[in-house]
């Protein structure tokens, strides 16, 4: 079983909150994590997938409750909606910490009566799939050593450790990192679209046409990265704009795709503000592509997929890194771009450029210098993540990296 960085922070969390709430997709983890959770620590486990199960919950969750003891987790509660409320009653009449452990594959968060009831009594928790430190068995340390005064050096990636392509490629879902053979991967890859579709989205939405969901989800694939054009998807697609409207909020419900964000920092710039697609894994963004490590694709579409890739290796970091790092895309109608910015509680900004070069060059750091101008002291540092294996100074604060320094940079041994 792999070791999961969450872990701690999920310990922790209980240790001072009456709720925690662990969300994610489905076959990230998640019941692997919380079962293990209970037989370290105590507890019961209950999962709403059994059907005797989630009808106790369903017919009478105040006395289902109840019955469940100091610490419960309850697993892919979104199944029972009507048990939010009596969560609430209960927690109000006793606010001890470490009270309820739940789970979901779809985020019943964003539905403001669930989300209004445990407002102020539960934390929120994201797992994704598998980041490249887990993987390898180890912590990343890539955030606290991007916005430390000196940057530290960083080690190699691990002897016969997989190669970048075949990371991209393969993505980070559990249980398809001991399937080697291609037709076994997209075989596992085509049950999930069709279980998700037909189960996870039926649960939390009566709309027709789920057999067309799968041309949607190709075509945003296709465009990972790119900014989020729901006019163009109707036309390419030939729906009705409210069609795609409501499909994509499915979709982003479940976990499969982000958006992420736009970053505007005050600057008085005109600037986009439309939100980029990012895949939550490029294993299935890959596979819905036609694409997998045996057969990578053309290389446009891997530039795409692999700023996908350090988009979500950074958001998994985020989810266990102790302090706040948010994560935006930077665009201004001028067309001066930069692929991700990070900032801290401080404003401080980290901005990074993603390449899949082996050599780089100083226009690449073109929009970064422009950034830093702009920012000032703000401005904390400017990286070049690209295929290179050397580390470069292309002028004050800016510097190249390889990309395996995402999973390399600071890092130690899980404990």
């Amino acid at each position: 079983m792999y070791q999961r960085n969450l872990k701690p922070p999920i310990l922790r969390a209980i240790k001072d909150s009456p709720v925690v709430f662990l969300n994610g997709a489905r076959q990230v983890g998640k019941s692997t994590l919380s079962l293990s959770i209970v037989q370290e620590n105590g507890g019961r486990y209950l999962t709403l997938d059994e059907l005797d199960v989630l009808s106790a919950a369903t017919s009478d969750p105040k006395s289902f409750l109840s019955g469940l003891g100091d610490f419960s987790v309850i697993d892919e509660v979104q199944k029972a909606p009507a048990l939010f409320p009596a969560i609430k009653v209960m927690v109000d009449r006793d606010r001890r910490p470490g009270r309820f452990l739940l789970t979901g594959s779809a985020n019943v968060l964003t539905l403001p009566k669930i989300s209004e009831s445990l407002a102020g009594r539960m934390q929120l928790l994201n797992l994704h799939t598998l980041s490249q430190g887990e993987i390898e068995g180890d912590t990343e340390g890539f955030l606290g050593a991007v916005f430390a005064d000196e940057l530290a050096d960083y080690k190699d990636a691990p002897a016969g450790s997989a190669d970048l392509g075949h990371r991209v490629l393969s993505g980070g879902y559990p249980e398809l990192l001991g399937r080697g053979r291609a037709p076994r991967r997209s075989a596992w890859f085509s049950s999930y679209i069709t279980t998700i579709l037909q189960r996870d989205v039926r649960e939390i939405a009566d709309i027709a046409g789920l057999s067309e969901m799968p041309r949607l989800l190709a075509l945003i694939a296709s465009r990972a990265t790119a900014l989020i054009n729901r006019s163009d998807l109707a036309r390419d697609l030939g729906w009705p704009r409210s069609t795609v409207d409501r499909y994509l909020g499915l979709l982003e419900m479940i976990f499969l795709f982000d958006l992420l964000p736009a970053w505007s920092g005050n600057l008085g710039k005109k600037l986009t503000r439309s939100p980029k697609i990012m895949f939550r894994d490029t294993g299935l963004a890959s596979h819905l592509i036609g694409s997998d490590p045996n057969h990578p694709p053309a290389d446009h579409l891997f530039g795409r997929l692999l700023e996908n890739f350090v988009v979500m290796e950074l958001q998994r970091q985020a989810t266990w890194f102790e302090e706040e790092i948010r994560i935006f895309h930077y665009r201004t109608h001028s067309g001066a771009e930069v692929d991700i910015i990070l900032e801290d509680r401080r404003g401080r900004v980290v901005a990074i450029e993603v390449k899949s070069t082996a050599t780089p060059t100083t226009k690449m750091f073109r929009h970064m210098r422009r950034l830093a101008e702009d920012l000032g002291d703000r401005f904390h540092r400017g990286i070049l993540l690209c295929q290179s294996e050397n580390r470069l100074s292309f002028g004050p604060n800016l510097v190249t990296l390889p990309i395996d320094a995402l999973w390399t940079l600071g890092c130690h041994p899980q404990r």
